[in-house]
């Protein structure tokens, strides 16, 4: 019960990572607030926290929107009174395209989404866990936030910029008591890889050949690294990542 009688907000909370993370936080004794854009997957991620005895809250949120997030925040210290632990987990994918192929539409709305919604919630987060007396956050960035691949900048673009709101945002608060901290994961079993793939088991298999281990990574594997970032467990840890790859950038 790492986390007993505090609050932790998930963006991005209705699947995949971000569903495993608000799961974990809830089974470590965390008040959650899950966030996304679809209510009736929200409130089924609620439904299994709270099955769990555990105390969870639904906010339909789109990061991209300065008011949304407003209130998303807004709600949550409204409901429980505090807020003492964020995962601005909430991101799309690019479709692939060389780089003068990529529509400038599709370019500012991954952009809106992986970026800006990250600047946003930092925003509003920060000052409510700052009024709690610190405590941590952390952003979901990528391998591809640390590498390059061909045929997907928007999303490259968006990622290595989640590292740089990272880093500042670590050093703007390390001596207030908010830790800013990111995980970066390779390929992970998740509703967004399926898109990605769309089915293809050659194209899924020569990602799955890119790590070392042999195999993707799970959700609940990042979710235990988030888990880990925001405890006391990582007192010593601010503006980093941690990379989680099966290997694959150790090559």
């Amino acid at each position: 019960m790492l986390f007993k009688n505090k609050v932790a907000l998930i963006t991005g909370g209705t699947s995949g990572i971000g569903e495993m993370t608000a799961i974990a936080f809830a089974r470590e004794g965390s008040k959650v607030v899950v966030a996304g854009r679809r209510q009736e997957e929200g409130s089924a991620v609620v439904e299994k926290i709270r099955a769990m005895n555990e105390d969870a809250l639904f906010v339909q949120a789109d990061v991209s929107q300065e008011k949304d997030v407003q209130y998303l925040v807004s709600s949550a210290v409204k409901h429980y009174g505090r807020l003492d632990y964020a995962f601005n987990n909430a991101g799309i994918e690019s479709q692939p395209a060389a780089l003068a192929d990529q529509s400038l539409e599709r370019f500012d709305n991954i952009m809106a989404i992986n970026v800006r919604g990250v600047f946003l919630s930092l925003k509003y987060e920060i000052p409510e866990i700052l009024k709690s007396g610190g405590g941590a956050i952390v952003n979901t960035s990528s391998v591809a936030g640390l590498v390059g691949f061909a045929g997907v900048s928007p999303y490259i673009a968006s990622k290595h910029a989640v590292i740089g709101l990272t880093r500042v945002a670590a050093l703007d608060y390390a001596k207030q008591g908010i830790r800013v901290n990111a995980v970066a994961p390779g390929c992970i079993v998740t509703p967004m890889m399926e898109r990605f793939t769309d089915g293809n088991t050659e194209l899924n298999a020569q990602i799955t050949a890119m790590h070392p281990m042999g195999r993707q990574g799970t959700p609940q594997e990042v979710a235990e690294a988030v888990i880990w970032l925001c405890s006391d467990k990582s007192s010593f840890v601010t503006g980093q990542w941690i990379t989680m790859d099966g290997g694959f950038t150790a090559t």
